[in-house]
């Protein structure tokens, strides 16, 4: 279970948060569970309430602090947008290729954490399941993971594991920089 840590894009202004930290792990064909870990001034970080009523499928969570994971089969063009926020609103759509080919995918989270507020850490988990499709097999996965962040000003900050030159694109390849490898046979 690797334990990777995300950087603020060199553009972003300055944030609560100080550090990132995401938690991955591959459990079978098509199973990810993803924990985020958000440590810093968790006084200036603006979270959308958690409510029963909000909970569910949302468009454009990431305009305000929200947290995102692409998956990628190995040597494939289409991949998955995963967006989950603290609120335990979700989202997730399936691309053709880099920003193209648009469309809700029927992925739904199994299980969310929403906003675990402790002392040291904020912390928002996701454990998805029936990601992979039946023509697709289940190669490697080149995985993106990343985070938006807003503070208590309406500011904006952009994480990622890998940032492309210019602006802040989660979706560019260079971005899927985390490979996880197939599973391992029974």
């Amino acid at each position: 279970m690797p334990t990777v840590s995300l950087k603020p894009h060199p553009d972003s202004p300055a944030s609560p948060a100080e550090r990132i930290e995401v938690v991955v792990e591959r459990r079978g064909e098509a199973e990810l569970t993803l924990t985020y870990r958000v440590f810093g001034d968790r006084r200036r970080l603006l979270l959308p309430e958690m409510s029963e009523a909000a909970a569910g499928r949302t468009d454009e969570l990431w305009r305000h602090t929200c947290f995102e994971g692409f998956v990628q089969a190995e040597g494939r063009a289409e991949y998955l947008e995963l967006n989950f926020a603290p609120s335990m609103q979700w989202a997730s759509y399936r691309f053709a290729r880099y920003r193209e080919g648009m469309s809700p995918a029927s992925v739904e989270p199994e299980w969310m954490q929403g906003g675990l507020r402790n002392p040291l850490w904020l912390e928002v988990g996701v454990g998805v399941g029936r990601m992979a499709r039946p023509d697709l097999p289940a190669p490697a996965w080149r995985i993106g993971l990343s985070a938006v962040i807003e503070d208590i000003d309406g500011n904006l900050s952009y994480w990622a594991l890998a940032h492309p030159p210019g602006k802040p694109d989660f979706h560019h390849p260079d971005s899927f920089a985390l490979i996880l490898p197939p599973p391992e046979p029974a």
